[in-house]
């Protein structure tokens, strides 16, 4: 999607911090994080959201959450405790039109969430 600032991301014309690349995803660090940790994970081919996901995204999204895990790992919270969101529709405060997952962790947490 050209003017997707994630797409951008992937395609490297927008810079970002980034942790992992491959094929099928990308992860970077947050530009406006919420925690001390605050990752972002999405797939390499737009997804606009959860709403959109079809059977052919299944083997892209269970790769991302697998990979959460390394990440997570990477990052220093994959033993203490970490959070992964995926916000779907404005009521979510979904900002960017592409399917993220937020990587949260770094302090304690509490439930339920905001």
């Amino acid at each position: 999607m050209p003017d997707c600032i994630f797409c951008g991301i992937v395609a490297g014309t927008i810079p970002s911090k980034m942790v992992y690349q491959d094929d099928r995803i990308t992860a970077f660090w947050d530009i406006d994080p919420k925690m001390p940790v605050h990752l972002l994970m999405i797939p390499n081919t737009h997804v606009g959201s959860v709403n959109e996901l079809e059977e052919r995204h299944e083997g892209d999204i269970g790769y991302l959450l697998r990979a959460a895990q390394a990440v997570a790992k990477e990052a220093g919270v994959g033993e203490s405790g970490f959070r992964l969101v995926i916000n779907t529709g404005p009521d979510a405060q979904m900002s960017v039109g592409h399917l993220h997952v937020h990587v949260f962790g770094g302090r304690p947490m509490t439930w339920p969430p905001g």
